[in-house]
């Protein structure tokens, strides 16, 4: 083994003592150089505790690192034992003599382990003790070096806990979130981004994000990288953006993307949150398909009503005509005029004709009420949670609550699915303007029994209530409580809840407000099923 260099020090040294020539004076005024020397090095370690121990482990050199750590001055400690230093179970379990014992065996000790100050409190100490021997082998004693390392600990288990609790935020933010470096890369995928997109985090971390973009996406990102490295130019990073994604199968979705941007020692990185819009779209679609229907049942409806009502008015005129005609018809009939026989015969015509038109009113008005429907089964609290999602868009933003109360056990009605929905948007949306100036907003919607064979569905405001003279009437044509409304609302609900063979009407809250009160038929009972 090739032994190491001398240091000037040492060759200085080995060159004293070889000389035959040598000086002893001068011999001695070298070591005495030699000896500030390293003690000038070893003072000048303040972080540092140096000190030697004799071999019985009395302190017989100390720095004035030791001092600034443990808090003897040199005075006070040079000749003392060291167990001083440890705290008061290990000397009773003998730990300071064993320290000793284990570097004299082994050479040369390591450890981190607790030791005590002067004024008794403690610290963790990085802890080196070496055995010291001379020329001949023989134990000289120990040295010893100890560094503080409370501060040092405290702060690495701050960032362990920071990690910790970066992590479970990482494990349950409910937006997908993932981490990368400036070119790309992930650095962190987390447990929803997992549930997002299909892949594990193993599979993504190291590869580049690009890897969940559709093609066009994915061809575009880098560029937009190095763009924004050269020019500062911004794509997505500052902006929440509308992009689309593609899952670990090839599907792509529609995302809500924002990108942060931070650095970290120097190094730059983004943060990129996503949500998954794909159920909020397909709730949209299905939202906006619920309304179109619901429009349309509500023209058909208007126009049935329409119809029916001019059935009913226009059949009396009618039959008012066809009697005026009949009764002048009896009135000139004998007479021997020429003139009046051609008129009995005109009017026998025109009473002919109104019974005619009579009859067709009464065939439109016969369809228009026995006209088919499309009742079906269908489940009740399914029914009211579609037209409630309908009938309260806006209502959060209006500062509206909303308090369901849903029959306790699932219950089948026999309805036109849509068109009761449309009289439940339609009260909906009427007891939100009659909020609209009201301190307290609270929509009440329940459902419950009614009598046997019917349920009752209640549509409830806390708004400034409707007079009982207003409440007689509001069902008819034309009435109405609203400024610019057209009075066909109610009327057309109650056109339909009556074609179901059910009844509506209204009633006062006694602490302010209306509610609305319709009914719907059971659905039969089918073979199997009990009344239990």
């Amino acid at each position: 083994m090739p032994l190491r260099p001398p240091s000037h020090r040492t060759a200085r040294m080995i060159a004293l003592q070889s000389s035959p020539d040598t000086d002893p004076q001068a011999v001695a005024r070298g070591d005495a150089m030699l000896a500030e020397e390293l003690g000038l090095l070893i003072d000048g370690a303040t972080t540092y505790a140096i000190y030697m121990l004799d071999p019985r482990g009395r302190v017989t050199i100390w720095n004035r690192g030791a001092e600034r750590i443990k808090g003897w001055a040199e005075a006070e400690i040079i000749g003392r034992d060291f167990a001083i230093f440890y705290p008061a179970d290990d000397i009773a379990e003998g730990k300071p003599a064993a320290d000793l014992a284990r570097a004299h065996c082994d050479g040369r000790i390591e450890e981190e382990s607790w030791r005590v100050r002067k004024d008794g409190s403690e610290f963790l100490a990085h802890v080196t003790i070496t055995a010291l021997h001379d020329d001949a082998g023989a134990l000289r004693g120990f040295g010893k070096v100890i560094r503080d390392i409370t501060h040092e600990k405290a702060a690495e288990a701050a960032i362990v806990r920071r990690e910790h609790h970066l992590r479970s935020i990482l494990n349950t933010v409910p937006d997908a979130m993932i981490v990368m470096n400036e070119n790309g890369i992930v650095a962190s995928f987390s447990a929803a981004a997992e549930l997002v997109f299909g892949y594990t985090a193993s599979e993504v971390i190291g590869q580049n994000v690009a890897m969940l973009m559709p093609q066009v996406e994915a061809r575009d990102h880098d560029a937009h990288l190095r763009k924004y490295r050269h020019t500062g130019e911004r794509h997505v990073i500052g902006n929440v953006r509308l992009e689309r994604a593609m899952r670990k199968g090839g599907e792509t979705f529609p995302i809500e993307l924002a990108v942060g941007e931070a650095s970290i020692a120097g190094e730059r990185i983004f943060t990129g949150f996503i949500r998954d819009l794909t159920n909020r779209h397909a709730t949209e679609r299905r939202v906006q398909e619920l309304q179109s229907e619901l429009v349309h049942v509500s023209r058909v409806s208007a126009m049935g009503t329409m119809a029916s009502t001019l059935a009913h008015e226009i059949n009396q005129p009618l039959t008012a005509i066809a009697n005026y005609l009949e009764a002048t018809r009896a009135m000139i009939d004998g007479s021997a005029d020429p003139l009046l026989a051609d008129i009995a015969e005109a009017l026998d015509l025109a009473a002919a004709q109104s019974l005619r038109a009579g009859t067709i009113v009464r065939r439109l008005r016969a369809f228009v009420d026995g006209g088919d429907t499309g009742f079906r089964d269908e489940a009740l609290d399914l029914l009211v949670e579609e037209a409630t999602s309908l009938g309260l868009l806006g209502a959060h933003e209006a500062g509206i609550t909303v308090v369901n109360s849903a029959s306790p056990s699932p219950v089948m009605v026999r309805v036109d699915r849509i068109q009761i929905q449309q009289v439940l948007v339609n009260l909906i949306r009427n007891a939100i303007h009659a909020m609209a100036t009201s301190s307290v907003r609270t929509l009440s919607i329940a459902t419950a029994s009614e009598r046997e064979g019917w349920m009752q569905i209640t549509v409830a405001d806390t708004g400034s209530g409707i007079d009982s003279d207003v409440r007689a009437r509001l069902f008819e044509a034309f009435a109405t409580t609203k400024e610019d409304g057209m009075g066909l609302g109610l009327s057309i609900c109650r056109t339909i809840v009556e074609a179901h063979g059910g009844r509506i009407w209204a009633d006062g809250v006694a602490n302010g407000g209306t509610a609305f009160h319709f009914t719907v038929p059971l659905a039969a009972l089918q073979e199997g099923d009990t009344d239990d």
